[in-house]
């Protein structure tokens, strides 16, 4: 592929409306899910039964439609460039496999465990720590490829970081987050985990990959005309997807409404510890901040689809996991991303 066409496959338009204001719609999902939930709680119970091999079918497809317009933007023939900067995509994994995972497993331990533990329901402590360890291990994808160009990265070093990534996401999800579970005494039927990995990762993978491979064999002009509409489509599952969590969480949100704000202060600390260490040792090494910005980036963002989905696939729609890992509990701390963004430029 020449450079031309990459660079644009890779570089997103400018971000859109619903994006830019995300944290508001998730307010508004947090509302309205919580007000269907206690409103119609026979339709909800209905829906939370459709599930074959604990795998819920509404939330499954809704993922779906999330994930695959993002992974249509990742080109794995560009992994060729991770030579290009050796160093950088170092410290990019380094961050995302041994660092975050288990800082989090520890962060989820400390706060849930010791410090918020008599503010938090006690049966759903361990819920809480293995949702956290689920989005800790599951670095983020598409969004980054936006972050990126907002702050004037790299966008080869930024494509090629997140398909190798995914690459390895495929193989070391699972266990490392079987292992940090055990750690932590949290049980985990390998089975659903696998069955998550397969469904979120490796099946829309393939699917994006085949569907990208046709849109650009008509040409560059109608990949972006296609990738133009389909835009809104992920933004929308998200929303729906949020009004489900929360129409099954609604009880527990309003029996112990600090709940989410506790959940938002490690994933806070996460965020900031991530990119700040990311960055610093990218600019140690030598990298340019086209290059340690992006590293910082992902280092600090969570693929948060395929999270909820492994966490309703192995606790349920009612658990802890299932709340930890959703947005609400991130964007209380994306308020501090941005700020973070900010003070890489």
């Amino acid at each position: 592929m020449s450079a031309q066409p990459q660079s644009q496959a890779i570089q997103p338009a400018a971000i859109s409306f619903f994006e830019r204001y995300l944290t508001a719609w998730v307010g508004i999902c947090i509302v309205v899910g919580i007000m269907l939930g206690q409103g119609l709680p026979s339709l909800f119970k209905v829906i939370g039964a459709l599930e074959i091999a604990k795998v819920n079918l509404p939330v499954g497809l809704l993922i779906w439609v999330m994930i695959i317009p993002m992974l249509l933007k990742i080109d794995f023939s560009a992994l060729h460039q991770v030579k290009a900067h050796v160093k950088g995509i170092g410290v990019t994994l380094f961050i995302n496999w041994l660092v975050k995972p288990f800082s989090m497993a520890f962060l989820g331990w400390l706060f849930i465990r010791v410090f918020f533990a008599e503010y938090l329901p006690a049966e759903q402590l361990d819920s809480y720590i293995a949702g956290l360890i689920l989005l800790a291990a599951a670095p983020c994808t598409a969004m980054v490829f936006v972050w990126s160009r907002l702050t004037n990265g790299n966008p080869y070093f930024t494509l090629s970081q997140v398909a190798l990534n995914d690459v390895i996401m495929v193989f070391a999800f699972a266990p490392i987050v079987a292992f940090l579970l055990g750690v932590s005494s949290i049980s985990v039927p390998w089975d659903t985990l696998l069955t998550s990995v397969v469904l979120y990762i490796v099946i829309p993978v393939i699917v994006a990959q085949v569907i990208r491979k046709a849109l650009l064999a008509k040409g560059q002009s109608h990949f972006d005309s296609v990738m133009h509409r389909i835009q809104p489509w992920s933004i929308s599952a998200l929303l729906l997807t949020l009004v489900l969590l929360f129409a099954f969480q609604g009880e527990a949100i309003i029996q112990q409404p600090l709940v989410i704000a506790l959940l938002a202060v490690p994933i806070l600390i996460q965020v900031f510890f991530n990119a700040s260490l990311a960055y610093w040792l990218n600019r140690k090494v030598g990298e340019k901040h086209e290059v340690a910005c992006p590293s910082a980036l992902i280092g600090a963002s969570n693929f948060f689809e395929l999270a909820v989905a492994a966490a309703i696939s192995l606790f349920g729609f009612h658990s802890g996991a299932a709340l930890a890992t959703d947005r609400s509990a991130g964007d209380v701390a994306g308020g501090a991303h941005r700020e973070s963004i900010k003070k890489l430029v």
